[in-house]
């Protein structure tokens, strides 16, 4: 299956939008959904929100809600060491496959917790969190009481590091969030804890599926994981390979689909955070070098909007239920007549979707230059 056909950046970000239901909108089920995205970035309450609005036909807020009440989604940390929105059963087999990843970043808090058995800290956080969910500011309470002189911050992360705890609901609920609380996968889920981390294998498959074709670093920035590469090694024989533009090998899902790269792609809002935007070590596929960090400003990140299928701008919507909602987009350049048309009418979609209340305004911000 291996060819040495180069791809363009151009048709590699048509074919990761196909994957991320970005090209045409999908009639998927939620849960359907953040499945195949294998999880949505969730750091903040609002995110998965706009991500699946952005994808799926009739999506309401109303549907994700239902998931997370229903408990066959949850929140908690997975890749790259930030919150995810996952279904229950990969709540349950990606955070072992990343769970190597959690320990060794307790590194970065070692000092912080001097004299502290991480063996009882586990074991007491999940006494604690199972017994009611906990904040995580009566969390380091109880974990002080036990080593007083450690750091508080530090016991707190090393809880979240050790083990796989979910914020339970009504966080992360549509309208009605509450403060962060605490307990674990398998008590909030009610299903065990697997007896062996998984192998790597066919969460490298999925994120083909929904990201590729990709590199080995790509899916080392998306997972954040390191030594994979024996992974794409073994599964070398049922993928397909490519060459991007200079010369990096990139594999692939023989039957997924690489649409041509003239494919029209609409345009669409996307969530602060969203993984198409920090799922590849290099992301020319979707964002100009020109616009690389452009959607950041210290620890604050910024929505924003495709056009032609690459990144080309930032939104924001404020929501007044007595004098109407605003929704104001920043593009980065200077947009022809037809584009600001398109872009408007899928900002006003986009609003309809989020159930913004009161007569919706989308206005231009000035050009971000």
């Amino acid at each position: 299956m291996t060819t040495t056909k180069p791809m363009t950046a151009r048709a590699l970000g048509r074919a990761t939008l196909e994957r991320q239901l970005l090209l045409r909108r999908a009639p998927m089920d939620v849960t359907d959904a953040v499945a195949h995205l294998v999880g949505l970035q969730a750091q903040e309450v609002r995110p998965p929100y706009v991500t699946l609005a952005a994808r799926l036909t009739g999506f309401t807020p109303a549907a994700l809600s239902a998931a997370l009440e229903e408990r066959r989604a949850a929140r908690l940390v997975t890749m790259r060491s930030t919150i995810h929105l996952h279904t229950a059963d990969d709540c349950m087999t990606l955070r072992p496959l990343v769970q190597p990843a959690r320990e060794r970043e307790l590194r970065t808090f070692r000092k912080g917790l001097v004299g502290v058995d991480l063996a009882r800290l586990a074991a007491l956080t999940r006494e604690y969190v199972e017994a009611e969910p906990r904040t995580p500011k009566e969390l380091r309470e109880l974990l002080l009481k036990q080593w007083p002189d450690a750091d508080p911050q530090s016991l707190s992360t090393a809880a979240r590091c050790l083990l796989p705890l979910v914020q339970v609901t009504p966080r992360g609920l549509w309208r009605r969030g509450g403060a962060v609380r605490l307990t674990t996968a398998e008590h909030w889920l009610g299903r065990p804890a697997p007896d062996a981390a998984p192998e790597a294998d066919a969460t490298v498959l999925r994120y083909l599926g929904a990201f590729g074709p990709a590199s080995v670093r790509d899916f080392q920035q998306w997972a954040g994981l390191t030594r994979t590469k024996e992974v794409f090694e073994r599964l070398r024989p049922q993928l397909m390979t490519f060459r991007d533009e200079q010369g990096v090998e990139l594999f692939d899902l023989p039957d997924a689909p690489r649409p041509d790269e003239d494919v029209p792609a609409p345009p669409r809002l996307l969530a602060e955070f969203d993984n198409l935007l920090l799922s590849h070590a290099d992301r020319t596929r979707v964002v100009r070098e020109a616009d690389r960090g452009r959607t950041w400003q210290g620890n604050i990140a910024y929505a924003t909007f495709l056009l032609d299928g690459m990144l080309a701008g930032l939104w924001s919507l404020k929501e007044d239920a007595a004098h109407g909602s605003r929704l104001v987009l920043e593009p980065f350049r200077e947009l022809a007549p037809a584009q600001r048309e398109e872009l408007v009418a899928e900002a006003e979609h986009t609003a309809a979707a989020l159930e913004a209340p009161g007569t919706v305004t989308v206005d231009f911000g000035t050009v971000r230059r």
